[in-house]
């Protein structure tokens, strides 16, 4: 891979339904923040990776600190969340030159293996766009009574880290905020950009809830 490998780390949200007055990615995962955990995965498999992590503007000191109590010495460049998912990268790829691979990856899924990141890599040598996918297991019903129940065969879970060419996706990224936008592939592939899957992990999970941080304690003492 001769292109410059960023990675994006998105941990802009206020963690509402984790019910903590801490946003969840600052929460400890068996001692370390859960922010750490995860870039570390990443720096640990790509060492010459350019860090950037995306952050509430009020939480940023917090972040210093924390850094600064568990010895965290990663070079990265902090950039202020935006009022959406879609803000914040978008805030953050103005970071990014044209010419580079980059990562955009959830700042709360700390448990990320070194595989997967990668397979994304391997992906990417000869693909514009790649993301992680795993098949759904469970039986999908729908809420509406006159709609059929989804076909869960034709269905994926995806994930991230989702990985592009950094001139492709800073130009969808140029594109007006439309609600339907909820991962980066779903940007890029409005502007017709083909996006291959790529078999995730199904123990890459999103800490979201007090139970996921709970299940992730149990994964990482394992």
């Amino acid at each position: 891979m001769d292109r410059k490998i960023y990675g994006i780390f998105v941990a802009g949200g206020k963690g509402v339904r984790m019910g903590s007055d801490t946003p969840k990615q600052f929460l400890e995962l068996r001692g370390i923040p859960v922010l750490q955990r995860t870039v570390e995965r990443f720096v640990e498999a790509v060492p010459s990776m350019d860090v950037i992590c995306v952050l509430p503007s009020e939480h940023i000191p917090l972040w210093n600190n924390l850094c600064t109590l568990h010895n965290f010495e990663c070079p990265q460049r902090i950039v202020k969340g935006g009022i959406t998912r879609f803000h914040s990268v978008r805030n953050a790829l103005k970071q990014v030159p044209d010419g580079a691979l980059v990562m955009i990856h959830d700042g709360v899924r700390p448990l990320c293996s070194r595989e997967l990141i990668a397979r994304m890599l391997k992906a990417m040598e000869t693909e514009r766009a790649a993301v992680p996918a795993t098949p759904v297991t469970d039986t999908l019903r729908s809420l509406d009574p006159d709609v059929p129940s989804p076909d869960r065969s034709r269905l994926v879970a995806v994930q991230t880290p989702q990985c592009f060419m950094s001139e492709d996706i800073r130009k969808a990224y140029s594109l007006p905020y439309d609600p339907s936008f909820t991962d980066d592939a779903s940007v890029v592939s409005r502007m017709r950009i083909p996006v291959t899957l790529v078999e995730g992990d199904r123990y890459n999970i999103k800490i979201t809830t007090p139970e996921d941080l709970a299940v992730a304690e149990a994964l990482t003492g394992c």
